[in-house]
């Protein structure tokens, strides 16, 4: 689980986020990302999208969210440097493919997209 300091809630904040147009993607993801930060001491917000149209059961959604939500828990953790601590907020939304994914694809899917070396 990911610290309540770096859980984006609001869905405006959410919405703002997408409307920043500032898109990666891969096969897995899209990860939006919202401003660049002014202050360098606020953390980074974080929330994670699987939509209904990429599978019907809540338990597989929830699935590919844990998934998502463990390997941005390990960048945080480890303070691997990365583009992740330039935004205020980051929006995660999953894809079809994702459904078939295993946690080593998601996780290298993150960290590519996220320009993390480690």
């Amino acid at each position: 689980m990911l610290k309540k300091c770096n859980r984006l809630r609001k869905h405006s904040a959410i919405i703002a986020t997408y409307k920043q147009k500032n898109i990666a993607s891969d096969a897995y993801l899209s990860i939006y990302f919202g401003k660049e930060k002014t202050d360098t001491t606020t953390p980074v917000k974080i929330a994670f999208v699987v939509s209904k149209k990429i599978h019907k059961r809540a338990v597989v959604r929830n699935k590919i969210k844990r998934l998502m939500r463990e390997s941005f828990r390990l960048i945080l953790r480890n303070n691997v440097q990365a583009d992740i601590n330039k935004y205020v907020s980051i929006v995660c939304v999953a894809k079809t493919k994702s459904l078939s994914a295993n946690y080593s694809s998601i996780d290298c899917s993150i960290k590519k997209l996220l320009g993390v070396n480690a």
